[in-house]
Formats: structure tokens, C-alpha cells, sequence
């Protein structure tokens, strides 16, 4: 079975490999967007991550004739009401300016103290089929911000969040976890693995 990841990261077509080998599904080849005809991207106008997640994979799974996978997530801030959320990658402006997204988000946080600066990454993933299927799955990832960027790992906001999860008790971010270590405990992780058997069984 061909799955459409409704995206152009390599490390989200990365995660999803390894989180399908674990569960011993075979037979799926991950297509990313660049290898499947152009076509117009939707606008993702939606309000939650299920929306927008959603906007993307019914899109893809339209325009390819492929079940499609696509994700949004972001980074939900306890003392900015849930904000970045939906607008994580574009809090600075711009659309994926990661540097400037992290300073700003330090710059709003950055007299607020350690007791209220609890943070979640959230993703919700949608997985839609050609004849209209549609399943939705969500994971979060609780944590708190730290104060400056620590680690080179990962994308995003991973090197300003400090899991809640102690791996080995030395306290290490999001952005100087192993890519191994991240799948079991990330937002996307969480998401993804919420589909595997929805794939298994659409994959036979």
C-alpha cells in the first residue's frame, strides 16, 4: 500500500518508518509530497490541530487518490492560554522561522516563573482514505519551558522544552534526545502509534 505523509519533512516521514517497523507492519511505502504530482496545498484556516490535520489529509487523499497522513502540531503554553497552538510555526510572523519563534516565545515567558511554566506539545494526526474514511488521533507531550535554547536535536520549540518524563534523570530537552528516546515519548509518537492499526489493517 502506497500512504501519502501530507508533508515534505524528512523527519516526520523518518518517524513514522520506524514507528510502523515496530509494530512489524510491512508492506507500506511512505510517499512524501515531493514524489507525487503538484497540486495546490490547502489553507490551513482551521481553529484546532484536528482541523487542520484534517484540511490535509482529505486534500491529499482528493488531489492523489492515495490514504493520506497528515499531521499539525505545535506547542500549547499553559500561561498564554494554550497559545502558540495552531499558530506555533508562525508566532514571529513568518511561516517556520524557528529562531525567531523561539526568541519571542522566551521574550513573552521570560518573567514568568518555573512554577507556571508548563507547556505541552500536541499533535493530532488524520489519516484519510480515497472513499472517505476518516480517523483522528492525538497525542500530548507535558513539560515545562526553559529559560534558553538547550540542545541541537529536533526542530521547533524542542530545544526550549524540558520533558515532564525523566528519561535518566539528568534533565535533558526535547532538542538532546536520540531519535529513539523522542518516539516514545513525543506528541507525534503518541499520534502515530494512535493509527498503527488503522494501517495494519488497511495495508492487509
Amino acid at each position: 500500500m502506497r500512504l501519502l505523509v501530507a508533508s515534505n519533512n524528512a523527519k516526520k516521514l523518518g518517524e513514522l518508518e520506524r514507528i510502523l517497523a515496530a509494530a512489524g507492519i510491512n508492506g507500506v511505502e511512505l510517499v512524501p509530497l515531493s514524489a507525487v504530482a503538484d497540486y495546490d496545498e490547502p489553507v490551513e484556516n482551521g481553529r484546532t490541530f484536528a482541523d487542520n490535520a484534517l484540511i490535509k489529509a482529505r486534500a491529499g487523499a482528493r488531489e492523489t487518490g492515495l490514504v493520506t497522513v497528515a499531521d499539525d502540531s505545535g506547542l500549547a503554553v499553559e500561561e498564554l492560554g494554550g497559545m502558540p497552538g495552531v499558530l506555533s510555526a508562525r508566532w514571529s510572523g513568518g511561516h517556520g522561522d524557528d529562531a525567531a519563534n523561539n526568541a519571542l516565545l522566551l521574550a513573552q515567558m521570560s518573567d514568568v516563573p518555573d512554577e507556571r511554566r508548563a507547556a505541552a506539545f500536541v499533535s493530532v494526526c488524520a489519516l484519510v482514505t480515497p472513499d472517505g474514511q476518516e480517523h483522528v488521533s492525538e497525542g500530548r507531550w507535558e513539560g515545562r519551558l526553559l529559560r534558553k535554547e538547550v540542545g541541537d536535536n529536533g526542530f521547533g520549540y524542542d530545544p526550549l522544552f524540558l520533558p515532564g518524563e525523566e528519561i535518566d534523570g539528568a534533565g535533558r530537552s526535547s532538542a538532546q534526545l536520540s531519535a529513539a528516546e523522542k518516539d516514545a515519548l513525543s506528541h507525534r509518537g503518541k499520534a502515530l502509534t494512535g493509527l498503527v492499526e488503522v494501517i495494519r489493517g488497511l495495508a492487509g
